[in-house]
């Protein structure tokens, strides 16, 4: 990619625009977008100007929203309304969405009335639902047709359709009884009925369905694009496989920065202001620190301990990290679980047996080579069995703990992956000292 930057950069200098021109052709749209990153302002208007009329939508589309703002600022009006006639509605929306008010005005004048009540339409649905998400353009076709004539309304409607593969089959309410494919199409006789080849098992999305579901919905039935419908089943829109990667790549970030106790961000971390990113971070820091403080008031309660057997206080270290990467190991797991939906809420009970019993024997394997190093060590067998028991009783809590909590929002209709691993962990660390602590002041002697 810096090669090619710095090839058109030098054709650009050189002045050389035809055979930037012919450069551009053979690269694709996506890695066109990605170009744009690299060069300054003038450079990417002029780029921009050089794409043909077509591409020119594509990559459009693929640009980040400050760049895309940019474009639109210097664009004649011819040109603007070149690029918006060759966008989806559902690429649209996104835009309307991302820019200022005074360049959606300008971006307003451009769209025909028809075409603005149906976005204005879109913009009402709530975000994140399959309603906010869908396109309007598809091909929908009638029973009684026969091949030939589905096969030439495609022709006339395709090239404004967000995919032609899929098309469905609607009666005069607009309701859908059938689904067909272009390959199904495609290998029929002319004259054979939409009615004798249509599908009618049909997988269908509510308009208010939440986007994370929708994309299940595609990695479940392997679908390349699927029907959204009214409250009165009346066909509004569809949802392609390439939204559903959108989704799933949002979600996977969201959850991993709520995992790691952040509130997501709506922009990239180079474009989120430092003050933003703090308000995102404050908040979580501030209930750990609090909470981190309870495991400090229990510490004080085993003062005596610490006196009578300072050893101790070295392997708090050791006890606090094992059971904090045993309880994230398993709410990892679960969480994972519960997305794919390969573990639902009735299976708590199954789930939490399975994971009790895996950290019973983890513990076995790690009281056995602690007993052994141990001994080693400090030739102390009392202090070995402590340290030992504590593994294991550790462990067991830790999977319990890391295996409910998931479960336990998703329960209250939230997302598991709000169960951050800072705050996880604070609460496995609080357990991990009460049980070593217990074990310790129990077995050795003179710690009673």
């Amino acid at each position: 990619m810096e090669e090619k930057v710095i090839e058109i950069k030098d054709l650009l200098k050189a002045k050389r625009f035809s055979e930037v021109k012919e450069y551009l052709k053979e690269i694709n749209s996506v890695d066109i977008s990605s170009l744009f990153d690299e060069l300054k302002g003038e450079e990417i208007i002029l780029i921009y100007r050089l794409l043909e009329k077509e591409k020119a939508a594509e990559v459009f589309t693929e640009l980040d929203s400050d760049i895309q703002e940019k474009l639109i600022g210097v664009l004649t009006d011819k040109e603007l309304k070149d690029v918006i006639d060759e966008l989806y509605i559902d690429d649209a929306v996104d835009l309307i969405e991302e820019m200022p008010s005074n360049v959606v005005k300008r971006i307003l004048k451009h769209i025909g009335a028809e075409d603005r009540q149906i976005i204005n339409k879109l913009l009402q649905y709530p975000d994140d639902s399959a309603g906010s998400m869908m396109t309007t353009e598809f091909i929908d076709l009638k029973e009684n047709m026969t091949v030939a004539e589905a096969l030439e309304k495609i022709k006339k409607i395709g090239v404004d359709s967000e995919t032609v593969y899929t098309c469905y089959v609607l009666t005069v309410t607009r309701k859908i009884i059938g689904v067909v494919t272009l390959e199904k199409l495609l290998l029929s006789n002319l004259d054979t009925k939409i009615a004798d080849i249509m599908d009618q098992s049909i997988i269908k999305i509510n308009t208010l369905e939440d986007q994370e579901n929708v994309a299940k919905m595609f990695d479940k039935y392997d679908e390349y694009a699927l029907p959204v419908v009214d409250k009165e089943d009346r066909l509004v829109g569809i949802i392609t496989v390439d939204d559903a990667l959108a989704i799933l790549k949002e979600e996977q970030e969201e959850d991993f920065e709520r995992m790691a106790a952040i509130r997501p961000s709506e922009d990239t971390y180079l474009k989120t202001s430092v003050f933003t990113h703090i308000k995102n971070r404050i908040g979580w820091l501030l209930i750990l620190m609090l909470s981190a403080t309870i495991t400090g008031t229990v510490l004080a309660k085993y003062e005596a301990a610490f006196e009578a057997l300072p050893l101790l206080v070295s392997f708090i270290p050791m006890i606090m990290g094992t059971a904090g990467n045993s309880g994230q190991q398993s709410s990892t797991i679960i969480i994972r679980a519960l997305a794919t939906e390969e573990v639902t809420l009735k299976d708590w009970l199954k789930v939490l047996w399975k994971e009790i019993r895996v950290g019973f024997l983890v513990g076995i394997v790690l009281l056995i080579v602690n007993l052994v190093r141990i001994y080693i060590q400090y030739k102390d067998i009392q202090l070995a069995l402590v340290l030992g028991l504590t593994l294991i009783f550790t462990v067991m809590v830790s999977k319990a703990i890391g295996s409910m909590l998931p479960i336990l929002v998703k329960k209250l209709k939230k997302d598991p992956a709000v169960v951050a691993a800072p705050l996880l962990t604070t609460l496995i660390d609080l357990c991990a000292i009460v049980i070593y602590f217990q074990i310790a002041t129990t077995l050795l002697t003179g710690l009673k």
